[in-house]
């Protein structure tokens, strides 16, 4: 199906959940997800049918799995769902771009890789990378304009998360914005509203990323090796030898997951404070209350929407039949909002007991590499936040991204308050 086409599937947006039959509903659209409007369509199939079936969308048939238990039930799983057949409900690989990753492979291939790239999120590296990142933090905000309204995502988000990308890759410092850029036109939807406009030009643009990164490839691996991610895939076993596009595969992987969570998540947390003056103000009594707001912030933000998986036999899913084949959504947008298993899950409570309980990491053998990484950025920017400035006050609406992968944010206006005498 053409970009343009995907582009154009917007059947669910403005629309009250109740005025749809079940049977019609395709949630796997872009404008619902950048017009903010899916919460209610999810909480209605968590009550009614929470393994749902769509026949047909712009991305074929699927199943949404809308649960808490239910997605962790298929996350612990992976004889009968598999990661081979793609990991989201928008593909970026085609039969001409093959690209492939290790987070879209199953065991063993996927256990080893990802050990080839573990050792720069090991704790050893966090506690070296933490000065590091506080450094930057603070420069970022000192450097920004009190009582003026500007861009949170461009001056903040985007700038804190790239320098850091910048850093695992040893990426040419001054070039760092391209890493955003590679990482946005990844995980957008091809079409008129999209970054892009077509799949080709997602696809031109990508192999400039491969094109750049290839050239730091055959730097490094010729020589030493160094406690970089180039030059742990030049030099680790299992992944010296990738084609090219299984190393572009694995770079997107690594980008958008450096990138995404922890931007948005920056980004999320001042919009979730702003919207809940009670918490903020019982975060400015207590500072040491960020350790467990930061999980919450990451639960409440949920950026990576959902994962994919492909059955690979009959099975039976609550009450419902999975085929062999068939692709199966995990939404964990609205397993974060599942008040079965979270309490008040669409409050935003900065000291809540379980925090970590949430799939916005997923779960399992796939289970973000960096978590540990996104909160400790999170947790170092909120420390200097908090050693600045009273207030982070949200002056409009934010931009939300045209995406059915990631949940987050383009823009963000903003004023800084500084904190009183």
């Amino acid at each position: 199906m053409s970009a343009a086409l995907i582009d154009e599937v917007d059947t669910m947006r403005g629309k009250d959940p109740y005025s749809i039959p079940l049977a019609d509903y395709d949630v796997a659209q872009p404008a619902l997800f950048q017009s903010d409007e899916f919460w209610p369509f999810f909480d209605r199939m968590r009550k009614e049918e929470p393994v749902h079936y769509c026949k047909e969308s712009a991305y074929g048939p699927y199943w949404s799995v809308t649960r808490f238990e239910d997605i962790m039930a298929i996350e612990a799983n992976n004889e009968v769902y598999s990661s081979a057949s793609g990991i989201s409900v928008q593909q970026v690989a085609t039969e001409d771009f093959p690209i492939e990753m290790f987070i879209a492979m199953d065991e063993p291939g996927h256990a080893q890789q990802r050990k080839t790239v573990q050792g720069v999120v090991a704790p050893t590296n966090l506690a070296t990378l933490e000065p590091v990142i506080r450094q930057r933090a603070g420069a970022i905000l000192d450097a920004l304009p009190v009582g003026e309204t500007f861009d949170w995502v461009d001056k903040v988000s985007i700038e804190l998360t790239t320098q850091m990308l910048a850093t695992l890759f040893d990426f040419p410092f001054e070039e760092r914005r391209k890493l955003t850029y590679w990482s946005d036109v990844a995980t957008t939807t091809p079409g008129p509203n999209g970054l892009v406009g077509s799949v080709e030009e997602r696809r031109e643009v990508l192999l400039g990323c491969l094109e750049a990164f290839t050239k730091l490839w055959n730097e490094r691996v010729n020589a030493e090796p160094t406690n970089d991610l180039i030059s742990m895939l030049a030099h680790g076993e299992a992944t010296r030898n990738m084609q090219p596009y299984e190393f572009l595969g694995n770079l997107m992987l690594l980008i958008i997951g450096g990138n995404d969570t922890t931007r948005n998540s920056i980004t999320g947390g001042v919009i979730a404070l702003n919207k809940n003056p009670s918490q903020y103000e019982k975060l400015r009594q207590d500072h040491s209350l960020i350790g467990t707001m930061v999980p919450e912030i990451i639960r409440w933000q949920t950026p990576l929407t959902s994962m994919a998986r492909t059955a690979l036999e009959d099975t039976d899913l609550g009450d419902k039949k999975i085929k062999k084949g068939d692709k199966v959504i995990m939404w964990y947008v609205s397993g974060n909002r599942d008040e079965t298993v979270i309490e008040k899950p669409y409050d935003f409570i900065i000291d809540r007991e379980r925090p970590r309980h949430h799939l916005s990491f997923g779960f399992g053998v796939h289970r973000c590499m960096g978590n540990r990484l996104a909160e400790m950025q999170l947790r170092i920017v909120w420390e200097e936040i908090m050693k600045r400035f009273n207030t982070v006050e949200v002056m409009g609406e934010p931009v939300r991204n045209h995406s059915v992968l990631i949940k987050g944010y383009s823009s963000l206006p903003v004023q800084l308050h500084p904190l009183k005498a």
